[in-house]
């Protein structure tokens, strides 16, 4: 391959498929390189063999408060309106979550509801979230105890099947932060600008990635075609000086030589059943019972049309242990493994021509609206006419 080009994308997910097509579209030559047999990342979707379009990597929601972010994405695909709501089994109930007012109803009976009720607004005031921890911190002990209830049968078990952890392991900053929505919004997310793709998420990046200045290889892991050596970058043994950007993980890139960082994965098991629908919600968390943590069933939120078929997948939880066969997904937040990941980043910088973007590469969380935009800063960083 004696192409040159301008910059070399790692990764075809949301991160490095935003980036290489803002280039692109202001003249630089790009080459994709994906280590999976397809494009899209973990928002990867298809049909499968009953003809149900599903999630591959588990259920992708789209919301976003930032219009520019929304408006990049609207220019790959059509949306429609879709309002993103879950329940939790609690005891064989099915109660909204995050816990609102409807889940109050559900929870206790009508009287004591209403009482409760009126005391969150009287102390917080209608249409506000406030956190368990501000309420254990009230002195009236019907708060306190929707605390508890809230504590005990919305968060701790599923946290726990979630990171594999005792509730004693539980960072109590995250307990602190779970919150209580004083308000009938059933919506998992409040955000401004909130859809799913009419023709799914892959046909965006199929649109994205369709430019005659981006070339796309798939299948191939970009490090058997770069090489990081004493502070420059090789592509297919000779220095290459233009942006290469990496969305991988961080620890695989410089061979782990710091040891590797700990990630949770997921086990997804996927059902068809012959029926329209199975769930009244397109997830429900299990969050006292089971051993999986939710089950997502499509249809409810791809707006497919399809009668006497519906698929769902379960999420198993479980400890990266870097097996072939595992993804990396949620990053372990804390200070032993930030500082693990501080020396990566560190190494990293050594090379001025490479940028590192995305969950995997940066250690953190991001939502997709997220990426995108960090993607879209990134672009305008590597080059101004962006």
């Amino acid at each position: 391959m004696n192409k040159i080009y301008d910059a070399i994308i790692i990764g075809a997910g949301f991160a490095g498929a935003t980036v290489a097509r803002q280039l692109a579209d202001v003249g630089k030559s790009v080459l994709v390189i994906e280590k999976r047999n397809h494009i899209g990342g973990n928002a990867y979707d298809y049909y499968n063999s009953d003809g149900v379009l599903i999630h591959k990597y588990g259920p992708h929601i789209f919301h976003a408060n930032n219009q520019k972010v929304f408006e990049f994405v609207r220019k790959y695909t059509d949306w429609y309106d879709y309002q993103h709501k879950v329940v939790a089994n609690v005891h064989g109930k099915e109660m909204p979550v995050p816990f609102n007012l409807n889940s109050l109803y559900i929870a206790y009976d009508e009287e004591k509801a209403k009482r409760i009720e009126q005391k969150l607004i009287e102390a917080y005031g209608a249409e506000q979230k406030v956190t368990i921890l501000e309420l254990k911190k009230n002195t009236d002990p019907e708060l306190k105890e929707l605390a508890q209830y809230v504590y005990d049968n919305v968060f701790v078990y599923y946290t726990m099947k979630q990171w594999g952890k005792t509730p004693e392991e539980i960072d109590p900053n995250t307990t602190a932060r779970v919150p209580v929505f004083i308000s009938r919004d059933d919506r998992y997310f409040q955000d401004s600008f909130q859809g799913m793709p009419k023709d799914g998420y892959t046909k965006i990046f199929d649109n994205m990635l369709a430019h005659e200045n981006i070339e796309v290889l798939t299948g191939v892991d970009a490090l058997d075609k770069l090489t990081l050596d004493d502070g420059q970058i090789l592509f297919e043994g000779e220095v290459f000086d233009g942006d290469v950007v990496y969305s991988g993980a961080v620890d695989y890139l410089f061979g782990n030589c710091y040891g590797s960082l700990p990630y949770r994965t997921l086990d997804f098991v996927f059902e068809t059943f012959n029926k329209d629908y199975v769930q009244s919600h397109g997830t429900i968390n299990y969050t006292v019972s089971e051993d999986y943590t939710r089950i997502t069933e499509f249809k409810h939120m791809t707006g497919q049309v399809l009668q006497g078929k519906t698929t769902t997948c379960k999420e198993y939880s479980k400890s990266y242990s870097g097996a072939e066969d595992e993804i990396p997904y949620y990053a372990i937040i804390n200070e032993e493994n930030n500082a693990l990941y501080q020396k990566y980043f560190e190494k990293a910088q050594q090379y001025k021509n490479l940028h590192l973007i995305g969950r995997l590469a940066e250690y953190k969380y991001y939502n997709m609206d997220a990426i995108i935009e960090r993607a879209l800063d990134l672009a305008s960083k590597l080059c101004p006419e962006v």
